[in-house]
């Protein structure tokens, strides 16, 4: 629900910010060769690995699933009918501030992209925090094919998307990349990515006729994940401060993989209300993971009623649930984000920062007091505890 237990002059407030934010963000075109290039030499003047903060972490904010429309005029789907008359896509944009205010993210993640990218990512743009998008199965169907979307998001500022990899001259769809991440600076493993992420497009719907349904992650893509992930894995066990291992990483994508129908009320953590729409042909993408073995959970949206985390062959998947209120939903159950955070553990020599200890998560409510639910370990660095799910307090 929207906020139901706000005052009206608090709703008023929160709503009255967001179209602020959303006019702010409209006045530039960026889609113009003139912001485009602004947007690019930004990016080239500011361009620096990303890396955790002083205090040993980094967080992630998700947002799956936004389908923004038209703003004020975009009425909101499965609330209420009590709460019709004054909810829109503003309610989703200030759902995005309230949680960049609460969480402070560090990164901030939309696993699909939307019909209008501009007012889609303005909180985004507005709080000049570093964004990634994916694109989901719906972006192709406004006036941009899905190669003229992910070339529209590469021009936005304080965006780190990008079209695809240099390096792989075939690969299919578009948006994939990956995102290392730093360690503290001054740290030992400043000059080491000892987080990586990595970005895929999950397609939208089958193109081969024999096949019906959604799409899925092709084996060119698979290549490049491979590829990267070897590569990422050498750096990191060499000098200096060689690692026996790989350094953890995420994978963030769309439409969730097949793999996801494996587990039932007794081996996961939230939610799962809608069955799961997945290709209907299994592209072998969660054996290519479990075989490169530095990614310790992915995240994926599409399926808006389900939020669950559960573990498979040491990968956590996860639903974020429904953040969009133009999206379709559920009357009396909250829309909600997903927030991850990595923390790093402390060297012996002089409380130095080191390597990732620990990737925790949990899942913020669009209710009066942004409530914490469903909070978990997703992974711990072997020798300092177990691979499996902890409950943990926020």
């Amino acid at each position: 629900m929207p906020y139901p237990s706000l005052s009206s002059s608090s709703r008023k407030m929160v709503v009255a910010t967001a179209v602020v934010v959303l006019l702010l963000t409209l006045c530039f075109d960026v889609s113009s060769a003139a912001t485009s290039s602004t947007s690019t030499a930004y990016r080239k003047a500011t361009e620096k690995q990303l890396r955790f903060r002083g205090n040993g972490e980094f967080k992630i904010l998700q947002v799956a699933d936004m389908h923004y429309a038209d703003g004020k005029s975009t009425p909101c789907q499965d609330v209420y009918p009590s709460q019709l008359p004054s909810c829109s896509d503003l309610n989703t944009t200030a759902f995005v501030l309230r949680l960049i205010k609460a969480e402070k993210p560090d990164l901030i993640v939309f696993t699909d992209a939307e019909k209008s990218l501009n007012a889609a990512f303005a909180a985004a743009i507005a709080s000049k925090l570093p964004w990634a998008a994916v694109l989901g199965n719906h972006d192709q169907e406004s006036t941009l094919s899905r190669e003229g979307v992910m070339k529209h998001i590469v021009g936005m500022e304080h965006t780190l998307s990008q079209l695809n990899p240099s390096e792989a001259h075939v690969i299919d769809g578009f948006g994939n990349y990956n995102i290392e991440i730093g360690g503290v600076e001054g740290s030992l493993f400043q000059n080491k990515s000892v987080f990586n992420l990595y970005f895929l497009d999950s397609g939208d719907y089958s193109t081969v006729p024999a096949i019906p349904g959604y799409g899925w992650i092709k084996p060119s893509q698979q290549v490049w994940f491979q590829r990267t992930s070897m590569k990422l894995r050498k750096a990191y066990m060499s000098k200096p401060q060689p690692q026996k291992a790989a350094a953890p990483g995420l994978a963030y994508f769309h439409i969730p993989l097949p793999e996801f129908s494996s587990f039932n009320s007794s081996n996961y953590k939230g939610v799962k209300q809608e069955g799961i729409s997945s290709a209907s042909v299994n592209s072998g993408f969660f054996t290519t993971m479990v075989e490169a073995g530095d990614v310790k959970a992915l995240f994926t949206g599409h399926d808006h009623l389900n939020d669950f985390c559960g573990e498979l062959s040491g990968i956590n998947m996860c639903y974020a649930g429904g953040f969009g209120y133009h999206a379709y939903g559920k009357a009396g159950w909250s829309r909600r984000a997903r927030v991850v955070v990595a923390n790093l553990e402390k060297t012996d020599k002089g409380g130095n920062w080191g390597a990732v200890k620990s990737i925790k998560t949990w899942k913020r409510l669009d209710d009066q007091h942004l409530t914490a639910i469903d909070a978990q370990v997703l992974w711990t660095k072997p020798s300092t505890g177990l691979l499996a799910l902890k409950v943990i307090r926020i």
